[in-house]
């Protein structure tokens, strides 16, 4: 289980690192294209397409890591009153829900970029680059969380606690 942990953190560590440095990135488009505009009147047309299509692989490459800090958006306003057994039981529902929708980002993902890689499918727009690169950031994104998810199933099956708990735990 160890090793697992550790394959699981060493990747999603990456994905997130190259995610924080797309926001890096963004941030620095973004603040190119501002001072193009207001202060030499030249806006650069590739931009606002550059950042948009960096947000999905942002999102994607950071929800693993999101995931295994206990920090998705999720209601809790019943499972904080939940303890014991039935607090892992819906832990354990919330991660196979995510084991789920990740198999199907990765199949569908998959499917529907080679699709329109053999269509041969192009962003429209100032930025025109094959839409299936973007469309592979789905079945990337969902490794990831189908990674995390069974790594959070298996603590829960041998009563280890979730990341997110263990802070719970040390805070009282």
């Amino acid at each position: 289980m160890r090793a697992f942990q550790r394959l699981v953190g060493a990747v999603t560590w990456i994905a997130t690192a190259l995610s924080a440095a797309g926001v890096l990135a963004a941030l620095a488009f973004v603040t190119y294209g501002v001072i193009m505009r207001y202060v030499f009147n030249s806006a650069p047309t590739w931009v606002d397409d550059t950042v948009g299509y960096m947000l999905v692989g942002i999102v994607m490459l950071a929800a693993a890591t999101t995931l295994r800090q206990g920090s998705h958006i999720s209601v809790d306003i019943l499972t904080t009153k939940l303890t014991g057994k039935r607090r892992r039981i819906a832990d354990a529902w919330s991660m196979l829900a995510v084991l789920v929708f990740s198999i199907v980002l990765i199949v569908n993902g998959w499917q529907t970029a080679m699709f329109s890689k053999m269509l041969g499918l192009n962003t429209t727009g100032n930025v025109e680059i094959p839409v299936f690169w973007l469309q592979l950031l789905m079945p990337i994104g969902g490794v990831l969380l189908l990674l995390a998810s069974i790594e959070g199933l298996l603590r829960i099956a041998l009563g280890i606690p979730l990341p997110h708990e263990q802070h719970l735990e040390d805070a009282e």
